[in-house]
């Protein structure tokens, strides 16, 4: 399920000149071989890793094909998870409670925050993907949209196969190349892969435990604090200032108190921690404080829905009630979404791409357009927005 991804780890870089994206592939791959040899794999390994690769355009089509994160945080949290999905985590915790243990003490990570990605990834590891993984990575290298994200992850699987551990041919995994239960790229096997069940091997397709270590140990790499909070629920007055909300703004958790700002259950997290207040889908609806934590989860998927559902699923996971979800402003379909991007654009701001998604860069320009029309800055895009633009 990790569709938008990142590059977590420094993958090994050659020392020959990067092989330009685009062109003829097979033109392409070539220059990959010889930047190998170059770079110090002998020719045996470079010909049989890339062996027979090939452009996939399946790849091409679900990169492009990405529609699930235009649906809004209430819609796209009640699709991925299920009553199902929650039983089968607390059965996952029960069976594997060892790992879990051990992945606490080491590392001081809930283990709500590994069964959510488990459980998003690939269902506690029932569909892990079927792409090739060689020819995925290879086709997103040579495609030129992010070749900088995907280039470096062909290097790192060719390691991987020099160490014995990827097998061009029969390794598969998610069309943007991640591999195992929780779905790492290669340069995060790396640099991160851990042998938890002691057998040898680092498998992350077929050993839990192994997968496991090996995401906890990079999400510790990744900056992940021990022992605190990721994400809270919270209450809001109907007086607060909403242009202070927003990933990019922080305040104590002391100050938020001070606003008004409550848990909806328990208390708020230490005061001086700082945070940042999240209200996906407007000030009617369901509204978060993001402890330093929630930053992490950026680094393991770059969308705001995505990363916000995951967190919150790891609270129910460790018996979080489910959220209120109140009764937020109708939202904006596909079209005015772009219609409003492109807007917003035209009025100098820097919105990326014209693609439906109400993305970080959009609801930074949503919200500043929020202020300057006297409209409520909670940087949720609504009808009545578009219209004033």
């Amino acid at each position: 399920m990790r569709l938008m991804p990142f590059v977590l780890a420094a993958a090994l870089l050659p020392a020959a000149a990067a092989a330009q994206c685009g062109g003829g592939f097979q033109n392409f791959v070539k220059l990959m071989k010889e930047e190998a040899v170059q770079a110090g794999y002998d020719n045996a390994t470079v010909n049989a890793f890339f062996a027979a690769t090939s452009q996939d355009p399946r790849v091409l089509k679900a990169d492009r094909g990405q529609g699930v994160f235009q649906k809004p945080f209430i819609d796209f949290s009640r699709r991925l998870i299920s009553q199902e999905r929650l039983r089968r985590g607390l059965q996952m915790s029960q069976k594997h409670d060892a790992t879990f243990q051990r992945i606490e003490n080491t590392y001081g990570i809930d283990r709500g925050v590994l069964l959510a990605f488990w459980a998003f990834e690939t269902d506690y590891g029932g569909y892990q993907g079927d792409f090739n993984t060689r020819d995925a990575l290879v086709t997103l290298a040579h495609d030129c949209r992010r070749p900088e994200l995907f280039r470096p992850q062909v290097f790192s699987a060719l390691e991987l196969f020099k160490q014995g551990n990827f097998d061009p041919e029969r390794t598969t995994g998610a069309w943007a190349g991640e591999i195992g239960m929780v779905q790492m790229l290669p340069g995060d096997i790396l640099r991160h892969g851990v042998d938890a069940d002691g057998d040898g091997k680092v498998s992350l397709k077929t050993s839990a435990p192994d997968a496991l270590m090996s995401g906890a140990r990079m999400l510790s790499h990744l900056g992940w604090q021990p022992g605190q909070p990721w994400l809270q629920e919270v209450t809001i007055p109907a007086d607060l200032d909403l242009s202070m909300s927003g990933t990019a703004k922080k305040k104590s958790v002391a100050q938020w108190r001070k606003l008004g700002v409550a848990a909806r259950e328990g208390n708020l997290a230490d005061p001086s921690l700082r945070a940042s207040l999240l209200l996906p889908q407007g000030h009617k609806g369901p509204a978060f404080l993001a402890y330093p934590n929630f930053g992490v989860y950026f680094e393991w998927n770059q969308s705001f829905t995505y990363v916000l559902t995951a967190a919150y699923f790891a609270n129910r996971l460790q018996g979080a009630e489910v959220y209120e979800a109140g009764k937020p402003d109708s939202g904006l379909n596909d079209a005015q979404m772009k219609q409003l991007q492109k807007k917003l654009q035209a009025r100098g701001h820097n919105v990326g791409d014209i693609d439906g998604i109400l993305g970080a860069r959009t609801r930074v320009a949503v919200q500043k357009e929020q202020v300057r029309l006297g409209l409520p800055a909670d940087a949720w895009p609504t009808p009545a927005l578009l219209k004033k633009l």
